[in-house]
Protein backbone atom coordinates (compact mmCIF):
# COMPACT_ATOMS: atom_id res chain seq x y z
CA UNK A 1 0.00 0.00 0.00
CA UNK A 2 2.51 2.75 1.05
CA UNK A 3 2.10 6.82 0.57
CA UNK A 4 0.47 5.73 -2.74
CA UNK A 5 -3.20 4.16 -0.60
CA UNK A 6 -2.77 8.37 1.09
CA UNK A 7 -2.91 9.65 -2.18
CA UNK A 8 -5.18 7.33 -3.64
CA UNK A 9 -8.10 7.68 -0.99
CA UNK A 10 -7.69 11.45 -1.04
CA UNK A 11 -6.36 11.43 2.24
CA UNK A 12 -6.34 15.09 3.68
CA UNK A 13 -5.98 16.62 7.93
CA UNK A 14 -7.78 19.64 8.20
CA UNK A 15 -7.94 21.75 11.38
CA UNK A 16 -5.89 22.66 14.57
CA UNK A 17 -7.39 21.22 17.42
CA UNK A 18 -5.30 19.14 19.80
CA UNK A 19 -7.68 15.91 19.52
CA UNK A 20 -8.02 13.89 16.10
CA UNK A 21 -11.59 13.15 14.57
CA UNK A 22 -12.47 11.28 11.72
CA UNK A 23 -14.92 11.80 9.19
CA UNK A 24 -15.87 8.68 7.35
CA UNK A 25 -18.51 8.99 4.37
CA UNK A 26 -20.67 5.86 3.50
CA UNK A 27 -21.55 4.66 0.26
CA UNK A 28 -22.84 6.70 -2.36
CA UNK A 29 -21.08 10.01 -1.36
CA UNK A 30 -17.34 11.28 -0.85
CA UNK A 31 -15.54 13.16 1.64
CA UNK A 32 -17.26 16.05 0.53
CA UNK A 33 -20.77 15.31 2.01
CA UNK A 34 -18.86 16.69 5.25
CA UNK A 35 -17.94 20.29 3.68
CA UNK A 36 -21.28 21.71 5.43
CA UNK A 37 -19.91 20.11 8.63
CA UNK A 38 -16.81 20.39 8.89
CA UNK A 39 -16.32 24.46 9.74
CA UNK A 40 -17.90 23.44 13.06
CA UNK A 41 -14.89 20.91 14.12
CA UNK A 42 -11.44 22.69 12.82
CA UNK A 43 -11.29 25.20 15.17
CA UNK A 44 -10.99 22.28 17.96
CA UNK A 45 -9.93 19.42 16.24
CA UNK A 46 -7.53 17.74 13.87
CA UNK A 47 -9.91 16.65 11.58
CA UNK A 48 -9.23 13.64 8.93
CA UNK A 49 -11.01 13.00 5.70
CA UNK A 50 -10.49 10.14 2.97
CA UNK A 51 -12.53 8.41 0.88
CA UNK A 52 -13.33 4.97 0.26
CA UNK A 53 -12.11 3.20 -2.82
CA UNK A 54 -15.49 2.79 -4.40
CA UNK A 55 -16.06 6.24 -3.80
CA UNK A 56 -16.50 8.32 -7.32
CA UNK A 57 -13.83 10.66 -6.52
CA UNK A 58 -10.92 7.76 -6.23
CA UNK A 59 -9.68 6.38 -9.81
CA UNK A 60 -11.73 3.13 -10.21
CA UNK A 61 -8.89 1.28 -11.55
CA UNK A 62 -7.71 1.11 -7.62
CA UNK A 63 -10.65 -0.80 -6.98
CA UNK A 64 -9.34 -4.62 -6.59
CA UNK A 65 -12.91 -6.54 -6.82
CA UNK A 66 -11.19 -9.26 -5.08
CA UNK A 67 -9.67 -7.90 -2.16
CA UNK A 68 -12.72 -5.49 -1.14
CA UNK A 69 -15.12 -8.32 -1.17
CA UNK A 70 -15.44 -7.92 2.60
CA UNK A 71 -15.92 -5.09 4.98
CA UNK A 72 -11.81 -6.34 6.21
CA UNK A 73 -10.50 -4.47 3.37
CA UNK A 74 -12.00 -1.29 3.95
CA UNK A 75 -11.06 -1.37 8.14
CA UNK A 76 -7.37 -2.31 7.10
CA UNK A 77 -7.51 1.04 4.88
CA UNK A 78 -8.82 3.03 7.97
CA UNK A 79 -6.36 1.43 10.24
CA UNK A 80 -3.66 2.11 7.84
CA UNK A 81 -4.31 5.70 7.31
CA UNK A 82 -4.58 6.22 11.06
CA UNK A 83 -1.05 4.89 11.66
CA UNK A 84 0.33 6.79 8.73
CA UNK A 85 -0.70 9.98 10.74
CA UNK A 86 0.49 8.42 13.70
CA UNK A 87 -3.04 8.56 15.49
CA UNK A 88 -2.87 7.38 18.61
CA UNK A 89 -6.33 7.77 20.08
CA UNK A 90 -9.60 9.66 18.20
CA UNK A 91 -12.94 9.99 18.47
CA UNK A 92 -14.45 8.41 14.79
CA UNK A 93 -17.69 9.55 12.87
CA UNK A 94 -19.05 6.79 10.57
CA UNK A 95 -21.51 6.95 8.52
CA UNK A 96 -23.53 4.26 6.90
CA UNK A 97 -21.31 1.48 6.24
CA UNK A 98 -18.38 3.21 7.50
CA UNK A 99 -20.49 2.81 10.93
CA UNK A 100 -19.96 -0.77 10.50
CA UNK A 101 -16.09 -0.15 9.00
CA UNK A 102 -15.66 1.74 12.13
CA UNK A 103 -16.87 -0.87 14.45
CA UNK A 104 -14.48 -3.47 13.42
CA UNK A 105 -11.48 -1.26 13.38
CA UNK A 106 -12.81 -0.69 16.57
CA UNK A 107 -12.62 -4.34 17.84
CA UNK A 108 -9.28 -4.77 16.27
CA UNK A 109 -7.58 -1.61 17.63
CA UNK A 110 -10.10 -0.47 20.72
CA UNK A 111 -7.22 1.71 21.79
CA UNK A 112 -7.23 3.69 18.91
CA UNK A 113 -10.81 4.82 19.86
CA UNK A 114 -12.25 7.13 22.41
CA UNK A 115 -15.64 6.85 21.14
CA UNK A 116 -17.89 6.25 18.04
CA UNK A 117 -20.47 7.80 16.28
CA UNK A 118 -22.91 5.88 14.15
CA UNK A 119 -24.71 7.59 12.32
CA UNK A 120 -27.74 5.65 9.52
CA UNK A 121 -25.78 2.69 10.61
CA UNK A 122 -26.55 -1.32 10.44
CA UNK A 123 -25.39 -4.44 11.33
CA UNK A 124 -27.58 -6.19 8.29
CA UNK A 125 -30.09 -4.71 6.18
CA UNK A 126 -31.77 -8.08 5.49
CA UNK A 127 -34.75 -9.00 7.71
CA UNK A 128 -33.96 -12.34 9.43
CA UNK A 129 -36.68 -14.26 11.65
CA UNK A 130 -37.59 -11.53 14.81
CA UNK A 131 -35.08 -9.04 13.28
CA UNK A 132 -36.14 -6.25 11.15
CA UNK A 133 -33.24 -5.04 9.02
CA UNK A 134 -36.19 -3.15 6.88
CA UNK A 135 -35.44 -5.28 3.70
CA UNK A 136 -36.60 -8.69 2.50
CA UNK A 137 -34.28 -10.66 0.25
CA UNK A 138 -37.02 -10.27 -2.72
CA UNK A 139 -36.80 -6.37 -2.55
CA UNK A 140 -32.84 -6.50 -2.29
CA UNK A 141 -32.68 -8.56 -5.44
CA UNK A 142 -34.87 -5.48 -7.49
CA UNK A 143 -32.57 -3.13 -6.11
CA UNK A 144 -29.76 -4.89 -7.38
CA UNK A 145 -31.46 -5.42 -10.93
CA UNK A 146 -32.61 -2.16 -11.23
CA UNK A 147 -29.28 -1.00 -10.90
CA UNK A 148 -27.96 -3.07 -13.41
CA UNK A 149 -30.65 -2.64 -15.81
CA UNK A 150 -30.76 0.90 -15.98
CA UNK A 151 -28.09 2.60 -13.33
CA UNK A 152 -29.18 6.36 -14.10
CA UNK A 153 -33.01 5.84 -13.62
CA UNK A 154 -32.15 4.09 -10.32
CA UNK A 155 -29.82 6.52 -9.22
CA UNK A 156 -33.05 9.22 -10.18
CA UNK A 157 -35.04 7.17 -8.01
CA UNK A 158 -32.99 6.16 -5.17
CA UNK A 159 -31.70 9.63 -4.45
CA UNK A 160 -34.72 11.35 -3.47
CA UNK A 161 -35.95 8.91 -1.25
CA UNK A 162 -32.56 8.40 0.59
CA UNK A 163 -32.08 11.81 1.02
CA UNK A 164 -36.36 11.72 2.53
CA UNK A 165 -36.96 15.18 3.39
CA UNK A 166 -37.64 18.01 1.20
CA UNK A 167 -34.44 19.53 0.24
CA UNK A 168 -33.46 19.64 -3.32
CA UNK A 169 -29.96 20.59 -2.97
CA UNK A 170 -29.65 17.46 -0.93
CA UNK A 171 -31.11 15.14 -3.28
CA UNK A 172 -28.71 16.88 -6.37
CA UNK A 173 -25.82 16.36 -4.38
CA UNK A 174 -26.22 13.31 -3.69
CA UNK A 175 -27.23 11.94 -7.31
CA UNK A 176 -24.08 13.82 -8.04
CA UNK A 177 -21.65 10.96 -5.80
CA UNK A 178 -23.87 8.59 -6.85
CA UNK A 179 -23.34 9.10 -10.27
CA UNK A 180 -19.74 9.92 -10.47
CA UNK A 181 -19.29 5.58 -9.10
CA UNK A 182 -18.51 3.53 -12.08
CA UNK A 183 -21.78 1.40 -12.13
CA UNK A 184 -19.97 -1.70 -11.60
CA UNK A 185 -18.79 -0.89 -8.95
CA UNK A 186 -21.46 0.57 -7.35
CA UNK A 187 -23.58 -2.75 -7.56
CA UNK A 188 -21.08 -4.85 -6.48
CA UNK A 189 -20.60 -2.89 -3.12
CA UNK A 190 -24.47 -2.51 -2.67
CA UNK A 191 -24.22 -6.33 -2.83
CA UNK A 192 -21.37 -6.83 -0.33
CA UNK A 193 -23.06 -4.31 2.26
CA UNK A 194 -26.24 -6.21 2.00
CA UNK A 195 -25.11 -9.43 2.51
CA UNK A 196 -23.03 -8.11 5.29
CA UNK A 197 -24.24 -9.49 9.11
CA UNK A 198 -22.13 -8.03 11.96
CA UNK A 199 -24.50 -9.12 14.54
CA UNK A 200 -22.39 -11.67 16.02
CA UNK A 201 -19.50 -9.38 16.37
CA UNK A 202 -21.65 -6.42 18.16
CA UNK A 203 -20.64 -7.49 21.54
CA UNK A 204 -16.97 -7.32 21.11
CA UNK A 205 -17.07 -3.85 20.75
CA UNK A 206 -16.44 -2.30 24.09
CA UNK A 207 -15.58 1.49 22.75
CA UNK A 208 -18.34 3.70 23.67
CA UNK A 209 -20.78 4.12 20.84
CA UNK A 210 -24.07 6.96 20.22
CA UNK A 211 -25.51 6.18 17.93
CA UNK A 212 -27.34 8.72 15.71
CA UNK A 213 -30.78 8.20 14.16
CA UNK A 214 -33.25 9.77 12.13
CA UNK A 215 -37.06 10.41 12.59
CA UNK A 216 -37.43 8.02 9.27
CA UNK A 217 -34.98 6.40 7.31
CA UNK A 218 -35.85 4.36 3.92
CA UNK A 219 -32.72 2.52 4.83
CA UNK A 220 -32.68 2.10 8.28
CA UNK A 221 -35.97 0.98 10.62
CA UNK A 222 -35.37 3.31 13.68
CA UNK A 223 -35.68 -0.55 15.29
CA UNK A 224 -32.24 -1.09 14.16
CA UNK A 225 -31.11 1.74 16.13
CA UNK A 226 -32.56 0.21 19.33
CA UNK A 227 -31.19 -3.29 18.07
CA UNK A 228 -27.51 -1.69 18.13
CA UNK A 229 -27.95 -0.01 21.56
CA UNK A 230 -28.82 -3.46 23.18
CA UNK A 231 -26.39 -5.72 21.45
CA UNK A 232 -23.35 -3.37 21.56
CA UNK A 233 -20.52 -4.19 24.46
CA UNK A 234 -19.66 -0.82 25.42
CA UNK A 235 -21.73 2.12 27.11
CA UNK A 236 -24.14 2.94 24.04
CA UNK A 237 -26.71 6.04 23.78
CA UNK A 238 -29.55 6.53 20.80
CA UNK A 239 -29.64 10.27 19.38
CA UNK A 240 -32.82 11.09 17.68
CA UNK A 241 -32.46 13.16 14.70
CA UNK A 242 -35.82 15.77 14.18
CA UNK A 243 -35.39 15.33 10.61
CA UNK A 244 -36.05 12.75 7.82
CA UNK A 245 -33.87 10.27 5.64
CA UNK A 246 -30.49 8.48 5.55
CA UNK A 247 -27.99 11.66 4.75
CA UNK A 248 -28.83 14.40 7.70
CA UNK A 249 -25.42 15.89 6.60
CA UNK A 250 -26.59 16.77 3.54
CA UNK A 251 -30.16 17.42 4.14
CA UNK A 252 -29.60 18.92 8.05
CA UNK A 253 -26.33 19.30 8.69
CA UNK A 254 -26.64 22.47 11.32
CA UNK A 255 -28.74 19.95 13.35
CA UNK A 256 -26.33 17.52 12.93
CA UNK A 257 -23.45 19.55 13.36
CA UNK A 258 -25.13 20.48 17.12
CA UNK A 259 -26.20 17.19 17.92
CA UNK A 260 -22.31 15.79 17.04
CA UNK A 261 -20.57 18.50 19.01
CA UNK A 262 -22.42 17.39 21.90
CA UNK A 263 -22.51 13.92 21.94
CA UNK A 264 -18.05 14.56 21.25
CA UNK A 265 -18.27 16.54 24.75
CA UNK A 266 -19.87 13.92 26.31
Amino acid sequence: MGTSLLENLNVRVEGSGQKTLVLAHGFGTDQSVWQRILPYFTPYYRVILYDLVCAGSVNPDFFDFRRYTTLDAYVDDLLYILDAHRVDRCAYVGHSVSAMIGILASIRRPELFSKLILVGASPRFLNDNDYHGGFGQGEIEKVFEAMESNYEAWVNGFAPLAVGADVPTAVREFSRTLFNMRPDISLFVSRMIFNSDLRGVLGLVKVPCCIFQTARDVSVPASVATYLKDHLGGRNTVEMLETEGHLPHLSAPYLLAQKLRRALSR
